[in-house]
């Protein structure tokens, strides 16, 4: 499910959707879940594309060429066909259900239906193994979350045995775990099903009015209706590779410009949360073709710094630089994210700055700096977290540095 606006991630979202959205220097957050099936030995995936898809698009293509004469695996893109109805999809089971066709046509014995929007690493198989040996009818991946931020999330309430007997999508009070009063089970948007339990259902929910949901209406329904609904533990999922000083179970709704923010700094560091360098399931992207990144009389700490980027006289400090970056003598970087193509002008300094894809910032440029002033220029910025875009930064910007 990679259709999503992305409203939240504004402005990094205003020319692509959210799974489209550049992560880690040189991924697209639809990467990590893509990556997960293929090291999973799952390779026939439909990706149900809408809003500004262009460039989500682009990136699969080049990125993601899988099967050759083999028709069983595949990553295809698939835009609103408007095939059972006329209109874009109208919530995520409106747009499985608008392509049934392509699940009949294939016939599968599992429906894995994933959100691509979200940053961690998983062994689907585990996951399939538990839902088949269970004999369940819908297996749906659960994380513990802390209570506080619970209301933003699906929570499942299981027994004993991990059948899931109630499930709340964003509830006003979360109902915590028990015996963990701090936590509530959380959804993680993650759903096996068996075809003739969810392709019935998905037509009667596009014969009535309501929000066509998964977590809303489809998952709900069946556990009020008594199908076999399994939790499955997001933690019991082990990763080849994955070190002792990783958090167990990483998983992060990159949903908004914080967040989104945290997730790229979890990178970072000599025991980071999700240390991106494991050969045993590594996150795989398209290729870039550039020289190796070159520092020139420039300090880095606790940075990644992108391939083709040129670095001169420069002070970075726990930032991640992406691809083809130039930073120009006396600038100082601080908790930054630079997108490819970014242009950081001399003497510039910018502490907890996002700067979009090909976004030049000016000689001098003070961004992050005075808390006051940046409220005044930029706006999000009462969060201490700034975004750059090449329609921000305009003929003006100098005028009113901090």
């Amino acid at each position: 499910m990679a259709g999503g606006k992305g409203q939240r991630l504004l402005p990094l979202t205003a020319a692509r959707n959210k799974a489209a959205v550049p992560f880690g220097g040189q991924y697209r957050i639809i990467d990590f879940v893509l990556s997960n099936f293929v090291n999973s030995g799952i390779h026939s995936v439909y990706v149900l594309v809408q809003y500004k898809s262009q460039s989500l698009i682009e990136h699969v293509r080049e990125a993601w060429h899988l099967g050759g004469r083999n028709t069983g695996s595949f990553i295809s893109i698939v835009p609103p066909q408007m095939r059972a109805r006329e209109g874009w999809y109208e919530g995520t089971a409106d747009a499985v259900y608008q392509n049934l066709n392509l699940i009949e046509d294939f016939s599968p014995d599992v429906i894995a239906v994933f959100g691509a929007d979200h940053i961690y690493r998983m062994d689907i198989r585990q996951m399939v193994l538990q839902h088949v040996a269970c004999d369940a009818d819908v297996t749906v991946a659960t994380l513990p979350v802390p209570v506080k931020a619970a209301t933003g999330f699906g929570i499942v309430e299981a027994d004993a045995e991990g059948r899931i007997i109630g499930f709340e999508e964003k509830p006003m009070q979360p109902k915590p775990m028990p015996g963990q009063p701090d936590y509530a089970l959380s959804s993680i948007g993650n759903y096996l099903f068996k075809p003739d339990v969810l392709m019935p259902l998905l037509k009667r929910d596009a014969s009535r009015p309501g929000t066509h949901d998964f977590g809303r209406n489809i998952v709900p329904e069946l556990v009020a209706g008594g199908h076999c609904v399994k939790a499955y533990d997001v933690l019991s999922n082990d990763i080849p590779g994955l070190r002792a000083y990783e958090e167990r179970g990483y998983w992060r709704d990159v949903g908004t410009v914080e967040s989104y923010w945290q997730a790229n700094m979890d990178l970072l560091g000599e025991t980071p949360r999700f240390d991106l360098r494991n050969p045993g399931w590594p996150i795989l992207s398209g290729p870039y073709d550039g020289p190796m990144a070159s520092l020139v009389r420039t300090r880095v700490v606790d940075s990644m710094i992108g391939q083709g980027s040129y670095c001169i006289d420069a002070d970075i400090d726990r930032s991640i630089v992406g691809r083809g970056v130039r930073i120009d003598a006396g600038a100082q970087l601080e908790g930054c994210i630079l997108l490819d193509g970014v242009h950081i002008g001399s003497q510039a300094r910018l502490r907890r700055v996002i700067v979009d894809r090909s976004t030049a910032i000016p000689p001098r440029s003070l961004v992050g700096i005075n808390a006051v002033n940046d409220v005044k220029r930029f706006q999000g910025a009462q969060s201490d977290l700034i975004v750059l875009s090449r329609t921000s930064v305009g003929p003006d910007f100098l005028r009113h540095a901090s």
